[in-house]
């Protein structure tokens, strides 16, 4: 997914193809998202088997697992950010009237030749962090490696287009991490329902941060033809959609692990902050000011992984 949440506009001169540059690039702050679902997926692990991090034959191997599952998701959110910038400066879509946090290839801190290397050296990175997890976890695992590199060029250049990103966000940001990660680290005998559903829910969650992306930019995207769901069903449905994802979300989340009192406690919390930032974002409407409410959903989310992974692990 790529999604700006850098909220300020970067100080001082950026020379093109610094470090700087790249880095801003990156958008290190996007990678929350891509922290989440990985999160909830160690944390459903844990919940069906207490000493996989632990236990004396797998626990240094299950800890190694999983910092691998999340370089993946890390280097996967930048090749994606890297794929945005490029396609998005290229096609012209992102010029004086866009809204959102600066990009390197529009302000010109990094060429579209750079770039096209960067992608090119992301993916391999990608595709060399997946391996390993592949031999871990099965060959099939390549299947699902591949279908992250392949849709994370798609997203930008042809199913964004079409309305179909918040699909992908569910998906790849949801049921995809959460339950290959669960799955790569306690290679379970049997399916649960349980885990999948609960990357549904991280899904749903983390597209909060696509539809406040796409509200901000519901003009640029309308008059360049570039059609999101935003686009499809305009400002005031989309602002619905924004409260009604983390709280169908949070629901599920009781719904499978317990209506207990603790439970019911921990999932106040990301909902009041949701409802915060939804009141915020009707208020404001339109324009670059949408921005904060960008870097606050951000911040929802990651609060979301953490209390969600604290309840999975509790119940």
């Amino acid at each position: 997914m790529i999604i700006d949440i850098n909220t300020k506009k970067p100080e001082g001169q950026v020379k093109r193809g610094s470090l700087k540059a790249w880095l801003l690039a990156a958008r290190p702050k996007t990678l929350t998202g891509a922290a989440v679902p990985v999160m909830l997926g160690c944390a459903c692990a844990y919940h069906a088997q207490a000493d996989v991090f632990t236990s004396e034959q797998s626990g240094g191997h299950s800890i190694i697992t999983a910092v691998l599952c999340f370089l993946f998701a890390f280097v996967m959110q930048i090749d994606a950010n890297f794929i945005n910038d490029y396609y998005d400066c290229a096609r012209g879509r992102d010029n004086e009237e866009r809204l959102g946090p600066l990009r390197a290839c529009q302000q010109g801190w990094i060429s579209l030749g750079q770039m096209r290397w960067g992608i090119i050296l992301t993916t391999i990175l990608a595709c060399l962090v997946g391996l390993p997890l592949a031999y871990i976890g099965g060959y099939e695992l390549v299947l699902v490696g591949a279908a992250c590199v392949l849709f994370c060029f798609l997203y930008t250049t042809t199913l964004s287009s079409l309305g179909l990103g918040d699909l992908l966000v569910l998906v790849f940001f949801g049921i995809i991490p959460v339950y290959f990660t669960y799955y790569v680290l306690i290679h379970p005998e049997t399916f649960s329902w349980t885990v999948p559903l609960t990357g549904v829910a991280c899904g749903l969650v983390v597209d909060t941060l696509l539809l406040i992306n796409n509200y901000r930019d519901i003009d640029n995207d309308r008059n360049s033809g570039k059609k999101t769901l935003t686009v499809f069903i305009g400002r005031e449905k989309t602002e619905w959609l924004y409260i009604i994802l983390p709280t169908t979300a949070l629901v599920m989340m009781l719904l499978l692990y317990g209506w207990h009192n603790q439970n019911i406690i921990i999932c106040f919390v990301p909902y009041f902050l949701f409802v915060q930032s939804w009141n915020k974002m009707r208020q404001i409407g339109q324009g670059r000011a949408l921005n904060k409410v960008l870097g606050i959903t951000a911040r929802n989310i990651f609060i979301y992984g953490i209390l969600i992974s604290l309840l999975i692990i509790l119940s």
